[in-house]
C-alpha cells in the first residue's frame, strides 16, 4: 500500500513510518517544518519527504492517509483529505491494528522517563537475544534507528498519554494492548488537553483496564497519583518500585552505581554512564519489565551496564576547553529538577549553567511557572529563552531565582552570554524539547 503521513518528523509518526515501510509499504510524508534527528533518519531509509501541507502531495490519492495528532481541522491537507473521502486512520490506531496485534506488548508509561526506560527494557531483551520490536519517541544509542518490527513476540512501546488525532480524543497508550505495563510516574502535564490530574487519572485507568489478568503492572509505591488510579480497579499483579519491591540501594551518590535487589534477593551491581535516582528508579522497572517477558534479572543488571542512553537525554554534544555541553529533553519542572540535581551529585562543586526553552504546551500556558524557580536550584545560573508564543511573561521566575538567572529572547544572544562567561570545568545543560534555534552547533561552534 501506499501510506502518505501527516506531521511525519514528530517523534512517534516517524517511528511509525519506519515500522511500515519495514512492512514493505510505500510511504511517502509531510511536515511543517522537516528537521533533524527525524528527517535524517526517514530519508536514510528511503521515505521521501515534503515541506509543508500542500493538498498536491495527496494527488495522486495514498491509499491510507495516517493522520498525527499535531494536525488539525483548517489544515489545507486535512481540509482536503475529508473533502475527497481519502481513507485515514490514526497512528494509534493504525499501530494497533498492524503491528501490535497478537504481540507481547511491554509498554511504558508515564509523565517522565518513558523514553529512556522503553530503551532500557529494549536493550535488555537485545542483550538476552530475543530481537524485539519497538517503537521509542527518541533515537537509543544502543540502536540504529527508534523503530523496527523486531523477529519475537516481544514489542517495547513508549506509551504516551497525549490525545491520538483530532478525532480520537482517547489518549494513545489505550491502542496499545499491553500485557506488562510500567506505570514511572504521574504528574499534571498536557494542560492544552487535559483539564486536571483527574482527566489524566482517567485515561491511566482505561489503559490499566486492557491489561490482561496474566500481565503484570509495574509502578513506584510512593506515587499517590498512581495509587490512586490502581484505585479504581485492577485486574493485574502489580510489581513495586520501592522498599516493597525492587530496589536499587546506592554505591556513588550520583547514582551512577546501585545495587540491585528485589523481596531480599540481591541480582548484582549496575555501573553506567546514566545519573540521578530518577534513572535508577527507570533501570528497576525495566529490569522489572525484562524479567515478566523471560529475561533473568543478573542478565539484565549485565545488559544496564552497556546501556548507551538515548539521544537528547543528557546528551554530551561537545566538551571543548574543558566547557561540557548536554543535550537535554527537559520540559517540565521534575524533570528538570532531577536532572540537575543527578548532575550535581556528579561533578560536585563544578559550575552547573542551565538554559532553558519553556517550549511545551503546558510551559506555553504558565501552568507550571509557580514551580519553575525551584526546579533550577542546582544550577549556579540560568538563562532562560522566552520564545514566541508563551502566553505569559517569564520576568517573574527571573526575579524570584535564588540562583543568578537572566531572561533572553534571542538564542545568539545567549550564545554570546555563555562564550564570554565560561570557564573550564563548567557544565552547560540545554533544556528544550525542541530544536531551540540549533543552539546546540551554534555553542559548540562559538566555543
Amino acid at each position: 500500500m501506499h501510506l502518505h503521513f501527516l506531521g511525519i518528523c514528530g517523534t512517534f509518526m516517524g517511528s511509525l513510518a519506519l515500522l511500515a515501510k519495514a512492512q514493505g509499504h510505500r510511504v511517502t510524508g509531510s511536515d511543517a517544518n522537516v528537521y533533524p534527528p527525524m528527517s535524517t533518519q526517514l530519508e536514510e531509509q528511503g521515505i521521501e519527504l515534503t515541506e509543508g501541507y500542500d493538498p498536491a502531495q495527496l494527488d495522486p490519492a495514498p491509499d491510507l492517509v495516517i493522520v498525527g495528532n499535531a494536525m488539525s481541522r483548517g489544515n489545507e491537507a486535512v481540509e482536503y483529505m475529508l473533502n475527497r473521502g481519502l481513507p485515514y486512520a490514526s497512528g494509534p490506531q493504525w499501530l494497533r491494528d498492524h503491528v501490535l496485534q497478537g504481540r507481547w506488548v511491554i509498554a511504558v508509561a508515564g509523565t517522565h522517563g518513558k523514553t529512556t526506560t522503553s530503551s532500557m527494557v529494549t536493550w535488555i531483551l537485545e542483550y538476552a537475544g530475543l530481537q524485539p520490536g519497538y517503537l521509542i519517541g527518541g533515537v537509543p544509542n544502543n540502536f540504529p534507528v527508534s523503530a523496527r518490527l523486531g523477529d519475537d513476540p516481544f514489542f517495547v512501546i513508549e506509551a504516551d498519554e497525549y490525545d491520538s488525532a483530532f478525532f480520537d480524543k482517547r489518549s494513545k497508550f489505550v491502542h496499545y494492548l499491553p500485557r506488562t505495563l510500567v506505570l514511572n510516574n504521574l504528574e499534571y502535564d498536557h494542560a492544552d488537553i487535559f483539564e486536571d490530574i483527574k482527566a489524566i487519572q482517567t485515561q491511566f485507568h482505561h489503559v490499566v483496564r486492557t491489561v490482561p489478568g496474566n500481565g503484570l503492572v509495574i509502578l513506584p509505591q510512593a506515587d499517590v497519583y498512581l495509587a490512586e488510579v490502581l484505585a479504581r480497579g485492577s485486574w493485574t499483579p502489580q510489581e513495586l518500585i520501592g522498599e516493597r519491591g525492587w530496589q536499587g540501594k546506592p554505591i556513588t551518590a550520583d547514582g551512577s552505581e546501585f545495587e540491585v535487589s528485589y523481596q531480599g534477593h540481591v541480582y548484582g551491581v549496575v555501573g553506567w554512564e546514566m545519573s540521578g535516582q530518577h534513572n535508577v528508579d527507570n533501570g528497576l522497572a525495566a529490569i522489572a519489565a525484562a524479567r515478566h517477558a523471560g529475561v533473568k534479572p543478573e542478565l539484565a543488571v549485565e545488559a544496564l551496564c552497556q546501556f548507551g542512553g538515548v539521544k537528547r537525554r543528557m546528551e554530551v554534544v561537545g566538551e571543548i576547553g574543558g566547557v561540557t555541553v548536554y543535550d537535554d529533553f527537559a520540559h517540565h519542572p521534575t524533570a528538570i529538577k532531577t536532572t540537575l540535581e543527578g548532575l550535581r551529585r556528579r561533578v560536585g562543586q563544578q559550575r552547573i549553567i542551565a538554559v532553558i526553552e519553556p517550549r511545551s504546551n503546558t510551559m506555553r500556558l504558565g501552568v507550571h511557572k509557580a514551580n519553575l524557580t525551584a526546579s533550577t536550584a542546582q544550577a549556579d545560573q540560568v538563562l532562560w529563552y522566552q520564545p514566541p508564543g508563551v502566553g505569559w511573561e517569564m520576568d517573574s521566575v527571573v526575579s524570584a531565582s535564588e540562583v543568578p538567572a537572566e531572561l533572553y529572547s534571542s538564542v545568539d544572544d545567549i550564545v554570546q552570554k555563555l562564550v564570554s562567561g565560561v570557564r573550564s570545568g563548567d557544565h552547560i545543560v540545554i533544556m528544550s524539547n525542541g530544536g531551540f534555534g540549533g543552539i546546540h552547533q551554534k555553542l559548540v561552534q562559538a566555543l
